[in-house]
């Protein structure tokens, strides 16, 4: 799968590896598998011309802000394990190129176009008294600046290109 990420700060990373750890059981991400994904870019092209489509679509889009304050549980996930336990991120700006994006590549089911929720995914699974308690969890709200995206390249496991949002 080829998707264009928002490449999220270090502090977002630390968090989330910080409250996986209170999930038990459940299966956390660790630090480098967390993603916040604004589009899966499907389509039968290459990746190379997927990467174009994106850029064409985004042309001129601006930096935009980003914001964590809290905890969300998907209590059914799309697919996988369930609950998926996440960060939850506040930017307009993140779901108006969403948007755009969604107007030039199909979108998936359940998760994508009027279904998307930014976030960042903690962990799949765990107690519901863990859930609980990682969900009323406190900590200082994060926020920043986005000034590039990232292309990924899943089969690869590898960052495949960058592009940059004027200020």
């Amino acid at each position: 799968m080829y998707s264009l990420n928002v490449p999220i700060p270090s502090a977002v990373g630390a968090l989330a590896t910080s409250l996986g750890g209170d999930l038990g059981p459940a299966r956390a991400r660790t630090r480098g598998e967390h993603t916040l994904v604004v589009k899966r870019l499907v389509g039968d092209e290459s990746a190379a011309v997927l990467e174009a489509r994106a850029r064409e679509a985004l042309r001129g889009a601006p930096a935009f802000e980003a914001r964590i304050a809290e905890v969300g549980v998907f209590e059914n996930a799309a697919s996988g394990p369930s609950p998926v336990v996440y960060l939850a991120v506040e930017s307009p700006g993140l779901e108006a190129i969403h948007d755009d994006l969604c107007s030039v590549f199909d979108t998936v089911p359940d998760v994508e176009g009027d279904d998307y929720v930014p976030h960042v995914t903690i962990a799949r699974g765990g107690t519901p008294e863990l859930v609980e308690r990682v969900r009323d969890a406190e900590f200082d709200p994060i926020e920043w600046t986005v000034s590039e995206l990232v292309f990924w390249d899943a089969e690869r496991g590898l960052q495949a290109g960058r592009l940059s949002l004027p200020n």
